[in-house]
């Protein structure tokens, strides 16, 4: 238990506190500070995936995967194919997105014959 005038002291030194202006609450439009991103920005799992290039607009022989999947975002279906697979039958040298594509329209059961809404809606996982 603090003694009378450890408590006189301490409430002279929060009064002081209370008479200093106080800084206004951040809000979402205000600048984030210095030190946010910098802490962000040495982040180690902030490198972890390369965000040069995604991943459909890779070539099949820059992809280290093993299983490709390709998802059709309007009838929900899932096709994979194993990379060593694809390989063999569009080459090395084929963008995963046009293989993707391909896969799809080759199996696509929504047709309704307009050529704008047409074929699957690809999403490469």
């Amino acid at each position: 238990m603090p003694t009378v005038k450890q408590m006189d002291k301490l409430a002279a030194a929060t009064a002081v506190d209370k008479n200093a202006p106080a800084e206004p609450p951040t809000g979402p439009a205000d600048a984030m500070p210095r030190e946010y991103w910098d802490a962000l920005l040495k982040d180690a799992g902030a490198d972890v995936r390369p965000t040069d290039r995604s991943i459909q607009s890779r070539k099949l022989s820059e992809i280290g995967r093993h299983v490709l999947r390709v998802t059709c975002s309007r009838c929900s279906r899932i096709v994979e194919i194993k990379k060593a697979d694809a390989a063999r039958l569009y080459g090395l040298d084929a963008v995963w997105k046009d293989v993707g594509q391909k896969l799809l329209n080759n199996t696509c059961q929504a047709r309704t014959g307009r050529y704008e809404e047409d074929g699957c809606w690809p999403q490469f996982d």
